[in-house]
């Protein structure tokens, strides 16, 4: 029998990445509301939603490492503890590349002369990207896989 405190913990992981993932919406839409702004762009009104954001992220990842903490110490579970550490780790990567992506985009958009160059910039961000969300995907499987075999 699982205990309810396991339960919970595996349903609050699950909320926590379907926030992360919602979390990410919002930065892919600010940051195309952001690209039309330009090239005047409206810096301070997506300076605010970057703050936001980052809020976001950072009380997410802390709750994820509480989670992490909980299922190694007190529910002796350090195969779960270990997944949630390699998604903190790919979902740093991800965030890395989501971020260098936006750049190049605006790069893209502000030097249309360089639109060669950045467009194979932005091709191999977002394969990238991919490669990270599949890596994420299997992740996930993973601790799906992990955490039922208690049931």
């Amino acid at each position: 029998m699982v205990s309810t405190d396991f339960k919970a913990l595996i349903q609050r992981f699950y909320q926590l990445q379907s926030e992360r993932l919602e979390t990410y919406r919002l930065l892919e839409e600010g940051h195309e509301a952001y690209l039309r702004t330009g090239p005047q762009y409206d810096f301070e009104h997506y300076k605010q939603l970057v703050h936001q954001i980052t809020l976001a992220f950072s009380g997410i990842s802390k709750e994820l490492l509480d989670i992490k903490d909980k299922f190694r110490l007190r529910l002796d579970r350090p195969d779960l503890s270990e997944h949630v550490d390699e998604l903190q780790c790919k979902e740093k990567h991800k965030l890395q590349l989501t971020a260098q992506l936006q750049l190049a985009r605006q790069r893209a958009q502000d030097h249309p002369d360089e639109q060669d160059a950045c467009q194979e910039t932005i091709q191999h961000l977002k394969r990238g990207i991919i490669k990270t969300h599949e890596a994420l995907s299997e992740i996930m499987q993973d601790f799906k896989y992990d955490s039922e075999e208690s049931d």
